[in-house]
């Protein structure tokens, strides 16, 4: 149990945390904090916090403050609060890079680094804003936790405990490790999702097309439906491993598109049996 729970952006991933503990009857009070009083106000109504204010006056006695923005906002939110967190005040955040958000706790909170505990919940919904919180969204999911070597064990395990009374499966990771891995796995993904989309709905006929889009296109680009901003943030923060993906996308392409002009139909249903099997390997070992 803690007492003084701060969220700071109110939206699906900080709003489902918080529901998630109170349902766990792990925290007594939590603080909204954001950019629009339309989204705390609703955060407010549907109990997901009991109040909001501005960040430096939310965090004073916090427990645990959470940084729950997009990744290109965090510096200039850690240089906000920095002064006013107390020696006690764990402070963890939700970015999906990991290296970035180190440097900037390195150069915003260096005071504070044993009681930094960098984390990624590998969760997530295409609809954004607190309205899509959902106290189940961590059941069964994983949180990668990626600590300083400075890192209080105390505050390390108080998060994963957090994380664990949201129903998640909590591992570690080294920082660089965190950011291949994601590049591969998540942010190469969605930027195939949104350019697929941006190409189709910048053809003459886009409106035609759309129309006839049925399942397969709607699964494949379901996740274009996901936060603009948030998702430049990711690509610009992770661009050095976020290359390397699309260049070996690119490959990947290119060698498909050669079996397809060869007429190499043996080769082309090999390749297409060998990601199907991956696939399915996949779906039975989640």
């Amino acid at each position: 149990m803690i007492n003084k729970l701060v969220i700071i952006g109110v939206g699906l991933i900080g709003g489902s945390f918080a529901l998630a503990l109170r349902e766990a009857g792990l925290v007594r009070e939590v603080v909204g904090v954001g950019r629009s009083a339309e989204n705390l106000s609703a955060a407010l109504g549907m109990y997901v916090i009991d109040r909001y204010t501005e960040a430096a006056q939310a965090v004073q006695g916090a427990d645990v403050v959470l940084l729950a923005v997009p990744v290109g906002q965090m510096g200039p939110m850690m240089a906000a609060i920095a002064p006013h967190l107390a020696p006690h005040t764990i402070v963890s955040d939700v970015g999906s890079t990991k290296q970035d958000v180190v440097a900037l706790a390195r150069a915003n909170l260096p005071q504070h680094l044993a009681q930094f505990v960098p984390g990624h919940p590998i969760a997530g919904a295409e609809q954004s804003g607190v309205k899509a919180a959902d106290g189940h969204l961590f059941r069964e999911r994983n949180v990668v936790l990626t600590p300083l070597p400075e890192t209080n064990p105390a505050a390390r395990e108080l998060i994963a405990k957090l994380w664990q009374g949201c129903g998640a499966k909590v591992s570690e990771m080294a920082p660089a490790l965190h950011d291949e891995v994601f590049a591969a796995v998540s942010h190469l993904p969605h930027l195939l999702a949104f350019g697929l989309v941006d190409y189709i709905a910048a053809q003459p006929n886009a409106e035609a097309l759309f129309g006839f889009a049925a399942s397969g296109f709607r699964d494949f680009t379901r996740i274009a439906g996901s936060h603009p901003e948030m998702w430049r943030d990711i690509c610009l923060a992770n661009r050095g491993a976020l290359l390397q993906q699309i260049s070996g996308y690119e490959a990947e392409l290119a060698r498909i598109r050669q079996l397809i002009e060869q007429g190499d139909g043996v080769a082309l249903a090999k390749l297409f049996e060998h990601a199907r099997d991956a696939r399915q390997k996949l779906l039975k070992n989640p």
